[in-house]
């Protein structure tokens, strides 16, 4: 039998934690079998905060994003445009572009254009931008050109409109739920501070270490409960009955027509879990 192959897989967010929001389970199921990741969050984050901002506020959130990579184990780095400021432009996308030839990645994972926030619609806009220019000789010249476009794959969000996102691939991330919870808890400043105060529960947070970390764990195990139960049947279909009525989280993702095509054939190699 054939060695399988070591994928490379690039996962793209707007702000730091979320490439891991979105990934993170499928990312910790990808390291242990073998296969490369890297995360890029293109903002530095340094508005996400109540009480801080700024370059101090970047500092912080750069480091939480590096050490939730270590806890996934895989690299994970944040550009230097400002949060609340992403636009598709052409200095984002050829650092994209950029990233992109030298990852050379065989999946390219990216929030959907459509997002109530203007930073994750100039990213899933500026990624899809970037992957046929990719190929381009002349576009961003100092990198190597890719010969083929990555397969794209979208992240799960609720939204409805234009359309509901389409579920081709769900991944069971049961077994690493807590490694994906564990590693979103390293980003202490939006976790316990500028996520719980924007959904008015900043007093829901527990003040000692470990009362927080269960209390993520539980936030987090709830919320993704939820989701499981609302792709059951995609559950069952690729997992058989035992595991998927079984399976307590799960990771969305629909392939984009403007990356080499997502295909029957192809599904299972991409995501082999």
């Amino acid at each position: 039998m054939a060695e399988k192959k070591q994928l490379r897989v690039l996962i793209f967010g707007a702000h730091p934690d979320d490439p891991d929001s979105k990934s993170g389970g499928t990312a910790a199921l990808y390291v242990k079998q073998g296969h490369i990741v890297k995360m890029v969050s293109l903002t530095n984050g340094d508005a996400g905060h109540m009480w801080e901002g700024g370059a101090p506020l970047a500092w912080r959130r750069r480091t939480e994003a590096a050490n939730s990579g270590k806890t996934l184990g895989c690299e994970y780095i944040t550009l230097d445009s400002h949060d609340g400021m992403l636009m598709p432009t052409l200095e984002v996308r050829d650092q994209v572009i950029a990233i992109t030839r030298e990852f050379k990645p065989d999946l390219v994972l990216s929030p959907r254009m459509w997002d109530y926030h203007p930073d994750h619609r100039a990213c899933g806009t500026v990624v899809v931008d970037a992957m046929y220019m990719a190929t381009v000789p002349n576009v961003v010249s100092r990198v190597e050109h890719l010969r083929a476009m990555p397969v794209i794959a979208y992240g799960y969000d609720h939204f409805q409109k234009p359309y509901p996102i389409q579920p081709d691939v769900v991944v069971d991330i049961s077994s690493v739920l807590d490694q994906k919870i564990d590693a979103l808890g390293c980003h202490i400043s939006q976790m316990y501070e500028w996520l719980p105060y924007n959904r008015r529960e900043l007093e829901q947070v527990p003040e000692g270490e470990a009362e927080r970390n269960a209390w993520l764990h539980e936030y987090y195990h709830k919320n993704s409960l939820r989701l499981a139960d609302k792709y059951r049947a995609e559950l069952v279909a690729r997992y058989g009955e035992e595991r998927g009525r079984a399976a307590v989280a799960v990771e969305v993702y629909e392939g984009s027509e403007y990356g080499s095509p997502l295909t029957e054939e192809n599904k299972d190699i991409l995501f082999p879990f």
